[in-house]
């Protein structure tokens, strides 16, 4: 009795190989949105039990400000001036989002706490970081860590990334971002 050759496994191991070989060869890899560009279609889920999808927003200015981190001194003082001019951004034509990595609980907590009248999106695997580019290494008490560096960005109506605001110092900051948010609405 003749017995199979063994090499079926590694036959099959090769044609598995190659397929993934054809997937990457095929991958579509993005780069972060320049200025006057559109933005690829994206969704993630944020507060409210919605999930966020750019195309939604299709004739409406967006604001998406990336913060570090939930509940923390500056993020709250971002997150409370956005709140108060959220009128202002209404009045322009323009939706306000925050965005970090911390959970949808903790987003709700937050943005109960604040009152907030805009919604958080949750981003704990970094896709929606990934696309703007805002993932950067900071030195906190002495050591090294990966973190959402401060960044906000204007999109017009049309999905087109008009304006980016990086390593963003929060004292005056929403004021000149409603200000340019006027101008183009």
């Amino acid at each position: 009795m003749l017995q199979a050759p063994r090499l079926h496994k590694l036959e099959v191991a090769t044609k598995n190989l190659y397929i993934h070989k054809m997937d990457l060869e095929n991958a579509v890899v993005e780069s972060r949105p320049e200025l006057n560009q559109i933005i690829s279609d994206f969704s993630a889920p944020m507060t409210s039990d919605k999930l966020f999808k750019l195309s939604d927003f299709k004739g409406k200015n967006l604001v998406l400000y990336f913060y570090p981190k939930d509940n923390t001194p500056g993020c709250t003082t971002e997150g409370l001036r956005f709140r108060d001019l959220y009128p202002d951004f209404q009045q322009a034509n323009t939706e306000i989002f925050g965005i970090s990595r911390d959970s949808l609980r903790s987003h709700e907590g937050f943005k109960a706490k604040l009152e907030l009248p805009f919604e958080l999106i949750s981003d704990p695997d970094e896709t929606v970081c990934a696309l703007f580019d805002v993932i950067k290494v900071k030195n906190m008490y002495g050591k090294q860590v990966r973190g959402v560096d401060r960044c906000t960005f204007a999109i017009d109506g049309n999905g087109r990334l008009v304006k980016e605001w990086r390593g963003v110092k929060v004292p005056g900051h929403v004021d000149e971002v409603l200000e340019f948010m006027k101008a183009i609405d």
